[in-house]
């Protein structure tokens, strides 16, 4: 039987990655700038992390005008919410489904 850790998603796996797919998750769609703000990373390395989700058909990106400014709103494709779920059920898997270190002989570190 293999580790569940396996089956991790590493487009995923990334923690600013992880945080645009879990806010994206709660959403339709999200703003660039509010999910940058959210998250607390800079435009570029926002920027660079959405290609990688998009190239991997995780998310969609849409660039429109208000007025004469530039917006760019993100959301998660099909594909993408399914991922996360699976992202998602797998950590929970390793979290609560793996029996206690007790439970299997190992006595926990006493710090």
């Amino acid at each position: 039987m293999s580790h569940p850790r396996h089956a991790l998603d590493e487009v995923i796996h990334a923690p600013v990655r992880l945080s645009i797919m879990a806010m994206l998750a709660a959403a339709e769609t999200v703003e660039f700038r509010l999910l940058k703000d959210t998250i607390e990373v800079s435009d570029s390395l926002l920027s660079k992390h959405i290609l990688t989700l998009e190239n991997a058909g995780y998310v969609r990106v849409t660039k429109v005008f208000v007025g004469k400014r530039p917006r760019t709103w993100l959301a998660l494709t099909d594909e993408g919410r399914e991922a996360f779920q699976n992202y998602t059920s797998t950590l929970r898997q390793i979290t609560e489904g793996l029996p206690r270190p007790e439970a299997r002989g190992v006595t926990p570190d006493a710090r």
